[in-house]
């Protein structure tokens, strides 16, 4: 946890820096209380890292392909000469990625996240994955992750501005 605080008040910081006025002065402070209620629900002080920078690349306000991309890297191990994403690395992922909703009372169980598993690798022989099996599979909105391109739309949506007036 105190990594993980040095490094989000290291990010906040800069982005403070490059966006004035647009950062809250303690937006590192609720960042890791989210992620502590996510993550260390019994105190431990612990935060495994990869779940905390799934949790941190989802919530980004990147775009979705760009998102998927980054938990593809974060997630996938070298085999040979391409990075591939293991069927427990999935798992992982997910995992962490479920925790998300599950902060708001809207979780799946873990059975979903093997469900999800399955579907990702459905018709796949091997124990691993490519990136673009990946991609394709996240494109496809998987029951699990389905709030994940929905709350990209919404805050997309946000910033839209039309000159039509509305009766």
């Amino acid at each position: 946890v105190q990594q993980i605080s040095g490094m989000l008040m290291k990010m906040f910081q800069k982005v403070r820096l490059e966006k004035p006025g647009q950062v809250d002065p303690r937006a590192a402070e609720f960042t890791l209380s989210l992620l502590a209620a996510m993550y260390d629900r019994s105190g431990t002080g612990y935060i495994k890292t990869r779940s905390a920078a799934a949790a941190l690349i989802a919530l980004s306000g990147d775009t979705l392909l760009a998102k998927y991309r980054a938990f593809f890297q974060f997630y996938a191990v070298p085999d040979g000469k391409v990075a591939v994403i293991t069927r427990s690395g999935l798992r992982s992922l997910l995992t962490a990625l479920n925790q998300i909703p599950a902060i708001v009372g809207e979780s799946c169980t873990l059975s979903c996240v093997e469900i999800a598993t399955r579907s990702c690798f459905h018709g796949v022989l091997k124990s691993a994955i490519v990136e673009e099996k990946f991609l394709s599979w996240l494109r496809s909105e998987p029951a699990l992750l389905l709030w994940l391109p929905t709350c990209y739309r919404l805050s997309a949506t946000a910033m839209v501005s039309h000159q039509a007036r509305c009766r």
